[in-house]
């Protein structure tokens, strides 16, 4: 394991790993385990959970930072490719860790550098370490990874981390429910690829038909960026906003999961239930983070 580009790259093995070792992390601090390393984080797109929960996971394990926060503090702005860009940091870091809003853009990046690269999000194609935290979330919550019925709810079309968390079922033996409206269904080639491994999964326009039934309900936010107007994107987001009053039809082990930032889809009052868990997922990204800076740096 030299990149982490894709949730593809990793084996059930080494997911189980990371996640054990995530789990060692959250109940051990070890404030001096990367002392001497730094970490790259070059983030040219918006961020808050995920660019701060690694610098901070960096530095909880006495570690360095280098942050480029946007674009226009590098060279990019004078219209240097990504690869030189990747390439000349990779020569002032131990490990890159890159948002970029070009799909594919995380691969560039691995070629360019002899550094580990992390996939903090490539647009609409993948996010990958935010699959690991909710995988750590979800078996910490529900004692296991398998056997589980899991929706994920809301942008399913451009929502990347749905797509690399679908992708990470055919490790795993659950059952899927795909709640979207029709324009923001999950892409054909996710579904393809889950019809050849086997993983079950019916498509659903409404919160309702499924909250019953399943121990995960994943809320996403539907992603305004990705919309050329505000007629467009408030067509979409509407009709797909969870309450308190809808999860009196839940089970009682039912978590919501959400990746965050959350806009109207879910009520501020569901903070307040038993079934709120997003902000602890939220904060699994410092200990999930730790245990893979730590795997690709190669340090125990």
């Amino acid at each position: 394991m030299k990149n982490l580009v894709s949730i593809k790259d990793l084996t059930k093995e080494e997911i189980i790993a990371l996640l054990e070792e995530a789990k060692i992390r959250k109940a051990n601090p070890s404030p001096s385990l990367l002392k001497g390393y730094l970490m790259a984080s070059c983030f040219f797109e918006p961020s808050t959970r995920t660019r701060f929960s690694f610098e901070s996971a960096m530095k909880r394990l006495g570690g360095e930072v280098l942050s480029c926060a946007d674009g226009s503090g590098s060279s990019m702005a004078k219209g240097e490719t990504l690869f030189d860009t990747i390439k000349t940091i990779g020569l002032y870091s131990d490990l890159v860790v890159l948002r970029h809003p070009a799909e594919g853009s995380a691969k560039v990046a691995s070629e360019a550098t002899t550094r580990p690269v992390i996939n903090a999000g490539d647009g609409a194609n993948e996010h990958p370490t935010q699959t690991l935290l909710d995988l750590f979330s979800i078996q910490e919550s529900q004692g296991r990874l398998e056997g589980l019925k899991i929706a994920f709810v809301g942008d399913l079309l451009y929502g990347r981390t749905v797509h690399s968390l679908a992708l990470s079922m055919h490790h795993f033996e659950n059952r899927l429910y795909f709640v979207s409206p029709p324009t923001l269904q999950m892409p054909d080639k996710i579904c393809e690829k889950l019809r050849r491994q086997g993983i079950p999964f019916s498509f659903h326009q409404s919160i309702e038909e499924v909250l019953g039934k399943v121990d995960i309900l994943y809320m996403t936010r539907v992603q305004k960026e990705r919309f050329p107007d505000q007629d467009s994107f408030e067509k979409r987001s509407q009709g797909y906003r969870l309450t308190v009053e809808m999860l009196a039809k839940a089970k009682e082990n039912l978590r919501v999961l959400h990746p965050l930032p959350r806009l109207q889809e879910i009520s501020p009052e569901v903070d307040k239930t038993p079934y709120a868990y997003y902000f602890t997922q939220a904060e699994n990204g410092v200990y999930v983070r730790q245990a893979l800076l730590t795997k690709l740096l190669g340090v125990r």
